[in-house]
């Protein structure tokens, strides 16, 4: 039976990840949202679309990361004392005053013990899975051709076993690249070995400037890693998740194509990254958001955009991959991009603010970039009541959300705010007036007398965990009477268990049946807000026991058996993890 106990790699070029016997099972080329040419997590039954490593008489494995790296290595053992060891990466690190991070990754396998006998099987798919590549090969590579793409195996092993899928016994160290169709002038384990030491040395490098709590170090700089493999280097776009169509519960039918960049995210993001000090990355990403702002002229933002930027991201059903445990269906693009959302213009403001006041960052803000800025909050300001999809992207109705309200709100607040900074006094007078007025309209027709709390739609009855946002982006003060009773009614109608439902309702798939895991991060955040810190920091225990072996968490898990499910490895998930652990940690200084 498959499961999300799997390990990503990556450079921030392509990612793949890897199962628990090192079977590359995932991965797409030639970027994160390309044609999976490693599709076997989403098609078990076919023959084509893995990277196995099968060791004959097989026995047991074991798995890791290297410490404070992507790094993953596995040790397989057979029956007789053969040990096999297994480094998979990709590499990544600084080389001419630039990062290294080509459409590559390497896999060394080394004999530690006994006479351990292999079997190669590399079997590539393209057209989602539809079909096999053309195969042929020179005196030290494989080379795998399709319409659009050529990937080249150069290795030291036998082309012949690899070719055949021939058993061999493993008599020292093998080393094998899988990249773009390009010649290698230098002995192929040596080029293994030193992409090796290099990027060991980059990713220590790069965790050694985090800024980690004193608590949950571990975890933090796993989920931090994380985060920046799920980053696409060369436009700064971070990608919800590395899949597509991993079911939110079983059977379900809510299978979607997560493999893009969601601006709703972008504030929780740049958060966290803020917070981590991880700026290079934080910048890249706040210039791809200002991008997409920009080049929106004035116009409506989409929910969603595709790493390059592009805007349309035309949602389809492919047969040819049979789904996640055998549950379809598959798509590729994301209807998203065609919904109206409102709570975008907040998102896209309460990241782009960041770059007025952090003075850390090469590019700041100036009047420019604020009047264009501007073109969205006139957006906000017209929009802020009027019905939209919501941020859970209801398909099949439209309500004047709550939640997106008060991201309008945001969106004037924090103009007010930056114009303040750059000395526009009338432009502050101006925005402030709107968000004042915004926020009253929310009081008035959000708040619900009967219930004693906020709602999740004007003049509504039900609940939804975003209303545990309304102190996190400041439209009210955990001080004020009204959070605390908004997050106690969240309380009574969403958790079930140890987890928050994002909403109950039932929607255009029936009644939700598994967790949401960002919303019980948010729930955490909450009680710390009130000061309930006790019962915040045990419940973010039991979450941080949820993660995979590898420390990884998928987007939505299953409340009675723990199951991880949805599109993995999901960023929103793992930003909750840094957001809720820094807020909840000891400080260094009371720690000795």
């Amino acid at each position: 039976m498959q499961s999300l106990d799997l390990a990503l790699i990556g450079n921030c070029t392509v990612s793949a990840l890897v199962d628990t016997r090192a079977s590359i099972v995932w991965g797409c080329f030639p970027r994160f949202d390309g044609d999976p040419v490693f599709c076997s997590l989403l098609s078990p039954a076919a023959d084509h679309g893995y990277f196995t490593i099968d060791l004959a008489d097989y026995e047991r494995s074991e798995q890791h990361y290297l410490d404070n790296t992507a790094i993953l290595v596995t040790r397989l053992f057979d029956c007789q004392g053969g040990v096999v060891e297994v480094t998979d990466f990709a590499p990544r690190f600084g080389q001419y005053g630039r990062i290294f991070r080509p459409m590559m990754f390497v896999r060394r396998i080394q004999r530690l013990s006994g006479s351990p006998r292999l079997i190669l099987r590399l079997r590539p798919a393209c057209d989602n899975g539809a079909s096999k590549p053309e195969v042929t090969w020179g005196s030290n590579h494989i080379r795998y051709v399709t319409s659009g793409l050529v990937l080249r195996l150069t290795t030291d092993a036998s082309l012949t076993a690899i070719l055949k899928e021939t058993a061999f016994f493993l008599e020292d160290t093998i080393t094998l690249l899988l990249g773009a169709d390009e010649t290698i002038h230098e002995a192929v384990g040596e080029m293994g070995r030193h992409f090796l030491e290099e990027t060991i040395q980059y990713w220590h490098e790069w965790v050694r400037y985090l800024g980690i709590p004193f608590e949950w170090q571990a975890a933090v700089i796993r989920a931090a890693i994380t985060l920046k493999l799920n980053t696409y280097d060369d436009t700064g776009a971070i990608v919800a998740a590395m899949t597509t169509s991993i079911p939110e519960a079983a059977g379900s039918g809510r299978n979607w194509d997560y493999r893009y960049c969601w601006l709703r995210d972008g504030y929780f993001v740049v958060n966290a990254l803020n917070r981590l000090g991880a700026t290079r990355t934080m910048e890249h990403y706040l210039g791809y958001i200002i991008n997409i702002a920009a080049n929106s002229g004035g116009g409506t933002l989409q929910p969603v955009y595709g790493i390059d930027g592009r805007a349309e991201l035309i949602e389809h059903e492919t047969p040819s991959l049979t789904g996640y445990q055998g549950m379809g269906p598959v798509r590729i693009g994301n209807q998203a991009h065609r919904q109206i959302q409102h709570d975008v213009y907040g998102s896209a403001i309460l990241a782009a603010t960041h770059v007025f006041f952090d003075q850390r960052l090469t590019r700041r803000g100036d009047e420019a970039l604020f009047r264009r800025l501007e073109l969205l909050g006139e957006q906000a300001r017209l929009c802020c009541d009027q019905p939209d999809a919501g941020l859970w992207e209801l398909r099949g109705s439209a309500r004047v959300h709550t939640f997106s309200a008060v991201m309008c709100w945001a969106a004037c607040d924090r103009l007010w705010k930056v114009a303040r900074q750059l000395g526009l006094d009338e432009r502050a007078a101006y925005w402030h007036d709107h968000a004042r007025q915004i926020h009253q309209t929310i009081s008035r027709r959000a708040w619900n007398e009967r219930r004693g709390s906020f709602v999740s739609t004007f003049e509504g009855e039900t609940m939804d965990a975003s209303l545990l946002l309304l102190a996190e982006v400041g439209f009210l003060d955990t001080t004020d009477p009204r959070f605390s009773a908004t997050v106690g009614a969240v309380e009574k109608d969403l958790r079930h268990g140890d987890f928050i439902f994002r909403y109950i309702d039932q929607d255009d798939f029936g009644e939700p049946e598994n967790a949401f895991l960002v919303c019980t991060f948010w729930y955490v955040n909450a009680l710390a807000a009130l000061d309930r810190r006790e019962e915040a920091r045990a419940l973010f225990e039991k979450l941080l026991a949820c993660r995979n072996r590898h420390g990884l968490l998928a987007e939505h898990i299953d409340p009675r058996s723990g199951e991880q499910w949805g599109n993995f490895v999901q960023t929103y998930s793992m930003v909750g993890l840094i957001n809720s652990a820094i807020r909840l940690s000891i400080r260094w200084d009371q720690s000795f």
